[in-house]
């Protein structure tokens, strides 16, 4: 296995994984994988093998299996006999279950084993991770403080589209169409430990898609140029034209991480709670949702690839609303604390004591 695991990784993911992904990939291999199963025969690899690695990293605390203690200036967990307990979370036990059956896919598709026997082992479905958008409240508040910031257009196109941070950095000028009000979604800009900042395709092909813009979305992004084109003559021949809509003074792309740093700091200034910056796509989701937009047209907007996947992480929010039109049509038809009769005509159908099963 740690050979074939090896072999899968620098011949075959490398060339199907973007390096981001490949990288996690490749930690959890070195981490989970090959410790745990590395010493086991690929061809005689069995469900229940599979099924008591995957029972043993649920249940060991991680301090003590990688030698996160051993390391430690004062040690706080095994090394002193007190073990902190330290274990893998439900989310993170089915992401190496993913990895593995993904490396012994190809296994059968070369023909080194007849099956997958990783598919046979069920994990459960980790509860998907919480998120809290903002209110229409908070989110007019974030753009009211945006306003006057230098990226005030990046941030008022990332809460009125849902756009991805590295879709919203990775835009160029001759992506947009201001007279049209359209923006093609083509490419994503990402940081690579080997690439550095980097233009990528989109995550998915359904990724890349032409939206409709806003008219205040519109308005600022001109702004935003006429802003951009006083900064270029400001740096003079130091200027570095990328060719993005949303640049540094200089005119490079942004990095992520500062992104990241500035829209911290609006919460900050906002006085709003802490969010993450993908929090924001979310934000917009759940606002289109709870104004009667269809699930559809929010599917399209994000660029999900199927819009079961709209429907799965929005279901809270169908939810609500469904409890909302359901009191509605209760509150419509009468509580049983404020009857209302209504005048008889006669044609009314008898009452039926059968039970309803």
């Amino acid at each position: 296995m740690a050979a074939y695991l090896t072999y899968w990784l620098e011949s075959v993911a490398v060339h199907q994984l973007r390096e981001n992904t490949h990288t996690r990939y490749a930690a959890c291999v070195d981490r989970y994988l090959i410790p745990g199963l590395g010493k086991k025969k690929l061809a005689k690899l069995t469900a229940k093998d599979v099924r008591t690695w995957l029972n043993q990293l649920r249940t060991t605390c991680q301090c003590c299996a990688r030698g996160i203690d051993a390391r430690r200036d004062a040690p706080r967990c095994c090394a002193t006999g007190s073990c902190c307990s330290k274990r893998l979370s439900p989310l993170t036990l089915t992401y190496i279950h993913s990895v593995l059956k993904s490396a012994l896919e190809h296994a059968v598709r070369e023909e080194e084993i007849p099956r997958n026997v990783a598919r046979n082992v069920r994990t459960g479905s980790p509860r998907p991770r919480r998120f809290e958008p903002l209110t229409t409240d908070e989110a007019r508040r974030l753009l009211t403080t945006a306003e006057g910031h230098r990226l005030h257009a990046l941030f008022e196109l990332a809460l009125h589209t849902g756009l991805r941070k590295g879709e919203l950095l990775g835009l160029r000028r001759e992506d947009l169409d201001l007279d049209r009000g359209t923006a093609a979604v083509r490419r994503t800009l990402q940081r690579t430990s080997n690439a550095g900042l980097t233009t990528l395709p989109t995550k998915t092909r359904a990724s890349e898609r032409r939206i409709a813009l806003p008219t205040r979305c519109l308005h600022s992004l001109k702004h935003h140029h006429e802003q951009q084109q006083r900064e270029r003559e400001a740096a003079g021949t130091t200027w570095q034209d990328s060719g993005h809509v949303f640049a540094t003074t200089q005119g490079g792309a942004i990095d992520p991480t500062n992104l990241t740093r500035a829209f911290t700091a609006l919460l900050r200034k906002a006085s709003l709670r802490r969010i993450r910056f993908h929090d924001l796509r979310h934000s917009t989701a759940t606002l289109l949702l709870e104004q009667g937009v269809e699930l559809v047209v929010i599917k399209e907007l994000l660029g999900h690839a199927h819009i079961g996947v709209t429907a799965t992480v929005y279901a809270h929010v169908r939810l609500r609303l469904q409890r909302d039109a359901i009191d509605t049509l209760s509150n419509a038809l009468g509580s049983p604390g404020n009857p209302k009769t209504a005048r008889s005509d006669g044609d009314e159908p008898p009452s039926c004591a059968a039970l309803i099963r």
